[in-house]
């Protein structure tokens, strides 16, 4: 074993199903001008709720995308994973002929915090309405964390390692670890993402119990991070899917290599105690610099978390400062989800697409609607940044206590 070469993990592929975008490029367009798309919601059954604003999906035709076939036995949650993983594959240049001979070489990872509860309410509806001969087979499945990892390895025939990471918002970012682990371990290619769909009236209902959830009427107003009118998060549908493999492997097939996945950590430090997000964030932070090899004045720029809940924005500007020292509160740190809501899992995969893009670009996005800032931080607003970006750190906490850095470092598209 001390001979075997030490694998590293290359994203090669990107596809993004979100509010401001059903395409990476588009998504990309609308987070670097930094628009916002919140507004209300407007789902049937929702009208009469607490939550009025969110970040809602729109335009996505399913039947356009996705086989009848697997449209029946899945949620919309599922939906979103698809077509996200189809448009990942594309970009990396990966086609059926690619894994036809060696379906084993190619594995399935990802994350959920909720699951399909669309296609739960409707089938429930069935069995108290008219009973349990009307409820469908695919109720059984089509609800689970596990459905979108199950769907994309049998539609598309991957017989490598699959998983998922049921876990709340930071589970996103482990399973991009999850993923990276198991290439390091020998599998050639992983299909990794996270795609949320909470806006059904019985899953909004749900969310009404978190403290920390928005109830502003005003889009505009609703989900302002960092600043002292700060009363929320807004939640939101999508997601985003990568497809991360071995980074010789993608160099000797000729693709680009957008990314890699330098380091990762994760820690947990209780439900809605913000306070302790500062100790187990900077923990997460210090962790996954440390696995990447990586000094904290290499960090070029940060995409935070950014929760929009007074203290526990103050929580992770400390975190910063703990674990970058004075580069904490000097580095450029950026929040498009404000513009976009929350998606839950799927929230730190478009915020990891996103570092993927702005390293290419050499932009650092602005954070929507957020202009007076009351933290010590250098939160980018108002237009994008121009910056020299060769690595980022994603950051992610998650409403039961999850805390999550990730580090990537800039790819080499010139691939050889």
């Amino acid at each position: 074993m001390s001979g075997r070469r030490t694998r590293r993990t290359a994203v090669t592929g990107i596809g993004v199903v979100a509010p401001n975008g059903l395409h990476a490029d588009t998504y990309w367009k609308n987070v670097k001008d930094g628009t916002g798309v919140l507004d209300r919601v407007t789902r049937e059954g929702c009208e009469h709720l607490p939550l009025r604003v969110a970040g809602e999906v729109r335009g996505f035709d399913a039947t356009a995308l996705i086989e009848e076939t697997f449209l029946v036995q899945t949620d919309k949650f599922t939906h979103f994973a698809l077509a996200a993983a189809d448009a990942a594959l594309q970009d990396a240049g990966l086609s059926p002929a690619t894994w036809t001979d060696a379906p084993y070489s190619v594995g399935v990872v990802t994350a959920a915090g909720s699951g399909g509860g669309e296609f739960g309410q409707r089938e429930l509806q069935k069995l108290w309405g008219k009973g349990s001969r009307f409820v469908g087979p695919y109720q059984s499945i089509a609800w689970f964390y596990a459905a979108s990892t199950g769907q994309i390895s049998i539609r598309k025939g991957f017989k490598g390692p699959c998983s998922v990471v049921a876990s709340d918002e930071a589970g996103g970012l482990d399973a991009v670890a999850h993923a990276a682990r198991a290439v390091r371990r020998g599998t050639d290619v992983i299909v990794v993402g996270a795609a949320e769909a909470p806006l059904a009236p019985y899953s909004a209902v749900c969310q009404l119990g978190y403290p920390e959830l928005s109830t502003e009427a005003d889009p505009s107003r609703a989900y302002r991070p960092f600043t002292s009118a700060a009363c929320g998060f807004v939640p939101a549908e999508g997601g985003a899917v990568l497809v991360v493999e071995d980074l010789d492997r993608a160099r000797r097939r000729g693709t680009d290599v957008r990314a890699t996945v330098a380091g990762h950590c994760a820690t947990f430090t209780g439900a809605s105690r913000w306070d302790r997000s500062r100790e187990g964030l900077a923990q997460a932070v210090r962790g996954a610099l440390d696995e990447a090899g990586c000094a904290p004045e290499e960090i070029d720029v940060v995409f935070a978390d950014a929760l929009g809940v007074p203290e526990a924005d103050r929580a992770e500007a400390l975190a910063l400062a703990d674990a970058l020292g004075a580069h904490g509160t000097r580095v450029p740190v950026t929040a498009p989800k404000a513009g976009i809501g929350r998606s839950y899992c799927g929230a730190p995969l478009l915020d990891v697409v996103a570092a993927v893009q702005a390293m290419e670009h050499g932009l650092i996005p602005p954070t929507p609607g957020v202009f007076d800032v009351c933290h010590d931080i250098d939160l980018v607003t108002s237009s994008a940044r121009p910056a020299d970006l060769r690595t980022a750190l994603v950051l992610s906490r998650g409403l039961m206590g999850s805390n999550a850095a990730l580090v990537l470092r800039r790819g080499d598209t010139t691939a050889g």
